[in-house]
């Protein structure tokens, strides 16, 4: 029996990943390859990037295996019917043919783009923290603040295939302003970024979110404020959309998530308050069931999960 690859391609705000997955969900060691992306770079640059880590994944195909097709998540707004990409920390691409220049590199194979927090939502879904239900949203808190959902089973992207985008729901309380033209975003309020610059706007020094974290562990109040804000923000987010869509678990992962666990913490707390809506609060918060790999995992679950792909 030939063995069977699909292609993950994962584009976000500072690099762009690609890797050989395979049907169960599981990396092939040693075809990861990484790329810089990055707002400072150009249209060209970015591309690049893309077909760099592109001609690696490919050099890393053991011979006799079959490519079954290409994945590829995206931090957005994305155009899912014309495979265009804008991600807001990307100003050099707006509506930019990301699915053609995949399909450029990788001709007579199929390929299938969705925004990255759907990715996200479907490796939750398949082999991560959401298995065994139904209703989940994948989160990442990192860099920025992106969500995806699977209802019923099936991932949910809208007309235009931005569905989930929880990082641009605006959260009472909160006058923090937002790159997309928004007031009170949770991504302009929680992602590691923003908190630590409201950290730096209340006397903090540091400038990590790594060092935001060791801050809070030693009892810093600054810090520890700081991620209450965050938490804060993130819960009422979340308690929003369970109470639109009634979910039954929301998994975040990203490099923000790990600041401490108090973090989940303070996110079940804001939750809480909706007492009265057991609906609501009945929703499971948990830390990611993957490793790094999920954004990967993500992508080639558009190929061999394409069954509950919406």
């Amino acid at each position: 029996m030939s063995l069977e690859f699909a292609i993950a391609v994962d584009l976000g705000g500072t690099k762009v990943e690609a890797a050989l997955v395979d049907p169960s969900g599981v990396v092939l060691a040693g075809s990861r390859f990484r790329a810089p992306t990055g707002p400072e770079r150009s249209a060209d640059e970015l591309a690049d990037s893309v077909n760099e880590v592109l001609r690696g994944v490919l050099t890393a195909l053991p011979s006799g295996a079959t490519l079954l097709g290409a994945g590829v998540g995206s931090a957005g707004p994305v155009n899912e019917a014309e495979g265009r990409v804008s991600p807001l920390n990307l100003e050099a691409w707006r509506q930019y043919p990301l699915r053609d220049l995949v399909v450029a590199a990788l001709p007579s194979m199929p390929v299938t783009l969705r925004m990255d927090g759907i990715c996200i939502a479907l490796a939750e879904h398949w082999v991560g923290a959401g298995r065994g239900y139904d209703n989940v949203m994948g989160m990442i808190v990192s860099t920025g603040i992106g969500g995806g959902l699977v209802l019923h089973g099936n991932t949910v992207s809208g007309p235009t295939g931005n569905a989930g985008h929880i990082g641009h729901v605006e959260v009472a309380g909160f006058d923090d302003p937002c790159l997309c033209g928004g007031i009170g975003c949770v991504e302009a309020i929680a992602s590691g970024p923003k908190t630590v610059a409201w950290a730096n706007r209340q006397g903090w020094t540091g400038s990590t979110g790594e060092e935001l974290g060791a801050s809070y562990r030693a009892g810093d109040p600054i810090a520890r404020a700081a991620v209450e804000r965050s938490g804060r923000a993130i819960g009422q987010a979340i308690a929003s959309a369970t109470a639109l869509v009634d979910l039954e678990l929301v998994a975040i992962g990203g490099g923000f998530s790990l600041v401490t666990p108090d973090l989940f913490d303070h996110i079940r707390t804001a939750i809480a308050t909706r007492w009265q809506f057991e609906f609501v609060t009945k929703v499971k918060v948990v830390p990611t069931g993957l490793s790094s790999d999920g954004p990967l995992i993500g992508a080639a679950a558009l190929i061999h999960r394409a069954n509950v792909v919406g």
